[in-house]
């Protein structure tokens, strides 16, 4: 009994139950090119805002709550691949989100093994940043304002998008619309007391009414309109 013990905890050992899928550069880069997968820059704002592979989700690992709230948004039924700077907060966040239900595939040696293979890195633009007393100017003194404060990066705010539309295409004539880039924008966000994405913020004749933040319903916000 004692032997067969033995042999199972050395199997065990020497062959682990889940070992974390991973590709090279080159293979993780033809994976991604499908369009509508999901990708995940599980770095912090920071450093995405040096560069960072074209059209994926942020969500900082570092800062656990910010990223369980992102990584809720993801579709369980489809592949999430990860990627760090080196590899390693990208397997641990792959294995959190594998015990969530979540299938991952890691990109080996992370961002700086993309960027030595000479693949394509995108970058931040420079972007006019606009000031609080610019903003509030720009809110009419009469009607209503609908703020969406998003992010291209933010798995919410891609879930929230039809919500938007659908409402603009059955009550846009009741109110406007203003989409702002809140990741472009850090002054006004921070000025306007926006600590997270999506943000909605709504002005009745150029005065805040209601606000809120992450994912609502089309009617919670016909109500509040």
């Amino acid at each position: 009994m004692k032997t067969c013990l033995s042999i199972l905890i050395l199997i065990l050992f020497l062959f682990p139950a889940a070992a974390q899928q991973q590709l090279s550069p080159v293979d993780f880069s033809k994976a991604i090119a499908v369009p509508g997968v999901q990708v995940l820059d599980v770095r912090t704002a920071a450093e995405y805002s040096t560069g960072h592979i074209d059209s994926v989700f942020q969500a900082d690992w570092s800062s656990r709550a910010v990223f369980e709230d992102r990584v809720s948004s993801l579709d369980k039924t489809e592949v999430v691949y990860l990627y760090c700077l080196s590899g390693v907060r990208s397997a641990q966040a792959a294995e959190w989100m594998g015990k969530q239900g979540f299938t991952t595939i890691n990109l080996a040696g992370g961002f700086n093994a993309w960027k030595q293979a000479g693949l394509p890195v995108a970058n931040q633009q420079f972007v006019k940043q606009v000031s609080l007393a610019e903003f509030e100017a720009s809110i009419p003194r009469k009607g209503t304002v609908l703020v969406d404060f998003g992010a291209e990066w933010c798995p919410p705010c891609h879930k929230m998008k039809p919500v938007i539309d659908g409402l603009v295409k059955s009550d846009g004539k009741r109110f406007s619309l203003v989409n702002v880039d809140g990741a472009a924008q850090p002054g006004l966000a921070k000025a306007l007391d926006v600590i997270g994405f999506p943000t909605f913020i709504i002005y009745k004749d150029g005065k805040e009414s209601w606000r809120w933040q992450g994912l609502t319903d089309a009617e919670t916000l016909k109500r509040r309109l």
